[in-house]
């Protein structure tokens, strides 16, 4: 199985559509999350073009989507169990992350907010940040990550570009 993530799109305010290599990067995935920060539900039908759509609302998602998505949720998909948050909150994002979901302890932790992409394993679990698409602030590319589930088990990558058109 093979699972694109994306956070932190920030649409419209950052991009007026997904960018191109988002689009085509995720083409042929099983499943596209969410870790939130859409800011407009267009974000989710641009997405659903290419897979089922699931994920959580940000900090600076509206009413509409937090009603649709929650701010945090386990999801299983593969034969695991995905914890996804956004990760806003008072400590580093990572830690509240790893917060969200310490006593649940799902093999893989989804989030954003901090627009950085991070990949940490800590014991069982995987956290995964996938950066943002289309606002890289102090990183050098935009980004999103690919989740792929299968007999030798979780295979996490950032995937990397330089133009949001």
């Amino acid at each position: 199985m093979k699972i694109g993530i994306v956070a932190d799109t920030h649409m419209p305010a950052r991009a007026k559509r997904p960018p191109s290599a988002l689009m085509k990067g995720l083409e042929g995935v099983d499943r596209i999350l969410h870790a939130g920060d859409w800011t407009e539900l267009e974000v989710l039908y641009w997405l659903e073009e290419l897979a089922p759509v699931d994920g959580v609302a940000g900090n600076n998602d509206g009413d509409d989507i937090e009603r649709q998505f929650g701010r945090q949720k386990i999801i299983e998909a593969g034969g695991y169990r995905f914890g996804l948050v956004h990760g806003d909150g008072y400590r580093s994002t990572p830690e509240n992350a790893w917060a969200a979901f310490f006593a649940a302890k799902p093999e893989i932790i989804i989030f954003g907010h901090s627009h950085v992409p991070y990949k940490e394993q800590r014991g069982e679990t995987l956290l995964f940040n996938p950066g943002s698409p289309t606002d890289k602030r102090r990183q050098p590319q935009f980004s999103y990550g690919i989740i792929e589930l299968g007999e030798q088990g979780i295979d996490a990558k950032h995937y990397y570009y330089d133009s949001k058109e």
